[in-house]
């Protein structure tokens, strides 16, 4: 079907965004007249070098920025509406999550915040964690992580509300090439369950390798749009790939072209993988033979089932409770040490205080268990309450009572 037959998940009408001066007056226009639409079941690229209004665009689709002239439209609705706010998953560009918190209570935290009941976010976390290669690093801290890691965990958090619209800001920035070719897969399956994504990366092979259409902004401006297939073809030339030929055929080749067709040949070699391509095969093959194991990030699991296609019907009453009882417990990847996600007790009072912006207590040294501190509540010596209770009236630190 042809993508303008499709629904218009996002909309902008001249987007303009000026940021002011200390006096009001403006000093930078950040996105200039922007005219997108992007469609249901579709991955788009934003593309464009530092400055040139991604982020700002980003921004003022997620309802974080107020356009200074135009409009954006998310589903039909303004982006500062609650309702299409919730099918709207975020990874940013910079990974900042809870330092203290591990992985299940991360998406633990998260889960609350969309309000999925407690059997939900168990089977929505113990799904992400291994989907995203995290199964063995599961009970480490977030803050111990390292930056691909941590994107990781991020990507998990932006899926746990089954978005139907996913902004994906550099999401494999830091990662090594396994974890790359892993998100990629990943960002086709969605697209394969109707989900729409956008995309924000610098690293064009990723864009080529997963975007339907991109589009390249400058100075605010938009330069170009299109699907990537009809903007990379180089229109003036054709190719033909052959099997193997000797270096005689190839000059009676060349010669024929030349004579009765009157085309030269520009150029003679041999197709080449890609580097990437080479890279997992070498480490995969290593993999199979030499059977190492980690405690890292893993190659990744299975797209969750949870992240249904769009339009399917919510499973009400028996069929969710059949569906629940189904659920196979998580698997790690094969050769892995880790056999299953040991879910440590969520520490509920920990996610309650971050609920109501109060800064959590520390953990003791050993154990889960979170220790309150408090001055006030200080122990007090046990000779000064004998004292009160037999009526003598106690010491403290030496000091008589008649003395204080």
């Amino acid at each position: 079907m042809d993508h303008r037959q499709r629904d218009v998940v996002v909309e902008t009408v001249a987007l303009t965004k000026n940021f002011k001066d200390f006096w009001g007056r403006d000093k930078v226009r950040a996105v200039d007249d922007l005219n997108l639409q992007i469609h249901q079941g579709e991955v788009f690229g934003l593309l464009g070098p530092n400055g040139s209004g991604k982020t700002t665009t980003i921004k003022m689709l997620l309802g974080l920025l107020y356009p200074s002239r135009g409009r954006a439209r998310l589903f039909g609705k303004d982006p500062s509406d609650v309702s299409a706010k919730s099918r709207i998953g975020y990874l940013p560009e910079e990974t900042r999550l809870y330092q203290f918190l591990d992985s299940v209570e991360t998406l633990d935290f998260y889960g609350r915040l969309f309000k999925l009941d407690g059997s939900e976010r168990d089977r929505r976390t113990d799904a992400l964690v291994e989907m995203v290669g995290l199964s063995a690093a599961a009970t480490r801290p977030v803050g111990q992580y390292s930056k691909g890691m941590a994107r990781r965990i991020g990507l998990a958090q932006s899926l746990i509300n089954d978005p139907d619209f996913l902004i994906l800001d550099e999401p494999t920035s830091g990662m090594d090439p396994i974890g790359t070719r892993s998100i990629k897969d990943l960002i086709l399956e969605l697209k394969t369950r109707g989900k729409t994504i956008l995309l924000s990366s610098h690293l064009l092979s990723d864009v080529e390798d997963v975007c339907d259409r991109v589009a390249i902004m400058y100075g605010g401006k938009l330069l170009c749009c299109g699907p990537v297939s009809e903007l990379l073809a180089q229109q003036e030339m054709t190719q033909v790939v052959t099997e193997r030929l000797s270096g005689e055929q190839v000059r009676e080749l060349t010669a024929y072209m030349a004579e009765t067709l009157g085309t030269n040949v520009v150029s003679v070699g041999t197709p080449r993988d890609r580097l990437e391509q080479f890279f997992l095969r070498i480490v995969r093959q290593a993999q199979e033979e030499m059977q190492l194991k980690t405690s890292g990030a893993l190659a990744g699991g299975q797209v969750s089932e949870f992240l249904r296609a769009r339009g399917d019907e919510p499973i009400e009453g028996a069929a969710l409770l059949d569906q629940l009882s189904s659920v196979e417990e998580p698997r790690a990847a094969e050769g892995s040490a880790v056999k299953e996600i040991r879910r440590e007790p969520v520490r509920t009072d920990v996610l309650e205080q971050l609920a109501q912006g109060r800064e959590p207590e520390s953990r003791e040294a050993e154990g889960d268990s979170v220790k309150e501190v408090h001055p006030e509540k200080a122990e007090v010596d046990r000779s000064v309450l004998d004292g009160l209770v037999d009526g003598s009236g106690g010491q403290e630190g030496g000091v008589e009572k008649g003395n204080r």
